[in-house]
This record gives structure tokens, C-alpha cells and sequence, in this order.
């Protein structure tokens, strides 16, 4: 069976920096796309970052410069590191995999077959 464990969310003020991990169970992570989604408040679900298999990452414009996403195969694990925090980042941080995503889906939350619960991620102004 299948877990995506996420941890780290928390409160934050505005310029401040939160790490979040997902450890997974279940799936070997080097055959899989990793990604990081979040969910605010009325808002449809938006992807954040994505590891892809090969080694590549992308982000979404907002959290360019400032959000990470990095991967240990062997630990079965990914982390999104998150500087600067803005009000705006405020949501709850999905991790998801997806062991046939391709370029074209990857940022597409309906392409990935695992979720974790999610963490709440607060950063007040």
C-alpha cells in the first residue's frame, strides 16, 4: 500500500522560511514524478514544484527564486525548502507521485495517482 507522509507545515511571518518533507512507502521514488501542489482557501488545487524522475525540476512563476524541491531516492523522500514566505503562499502543501507523468502533465494534479493528507501552511503579514 501506497503513503505519502507530509510533515513541517506550520505558521510562518511574512519573510520567513518553512521546510516541508514527504516520505513515501510503498513506490520506489527514483521510478516516480514527485510534485508538491497546494490548495488555498476557494481555490482550485495548483501545482508548486516538480521533481521529475530524470532529475529535472520546474516550479510555478509565483515561487521561483524562492521554493526548492529536492529529492533523496534512497531515503525515499522529498523536501520543499520555502524562503521569503508571502501571505499569498498561504494553502495546504500536497505531496503527490505519479510513475507515468510526462512533460505535458506534469503540472496537471489529475495525472498523479498518490496524495499525501496534506500540511497547513499559514504565513501571516
Amino acid at each position: 500500500q501506497v503513503q505519502l507522509v507530509e510533515s513541517g507545515g506550520g505558521l510562518v511571518q511574512a519573510g520567513g522560511s518553512l521546510r516541508l518533507s514527504c516520505v513515501a512507502s510503498g513506490l520506489t521514488l527514483r521510478r516516480n514524478t514527485m510534485a508538491w501542489f497546494r490548495q488555498a482557501p476557494g481555490k482550485e488545487r495548483e501545482y508548486v514544484a516538480v521533481s521529475r524522475n530524470g532529475g529535472a525540476t520546474r516550479y510555478t512563476d509565483s515561487v521561483k527564486g524562492r521554493f526548492t524541491i529536492s529529492r533523496n531516492n534512497a531515503a525515499n523522500t522529498v523536501v520543499l525548502e520555502m524562503n521569503n514566505l508571502i501571505p499569498e503562499d498561504t494553502a495546504v502543501y500536497y505531496c503527490a507521485a505519479g510513475e507515468r507523468i510526462i512533460i505535458t502533465t506534469m503540472t496537471r494534479a489529475d495525472f498523479y495517482d498518490y496524495w499525501g493528507q496534506g500540511t497547513q501552511v499559514t504565513v501571516s503579514s
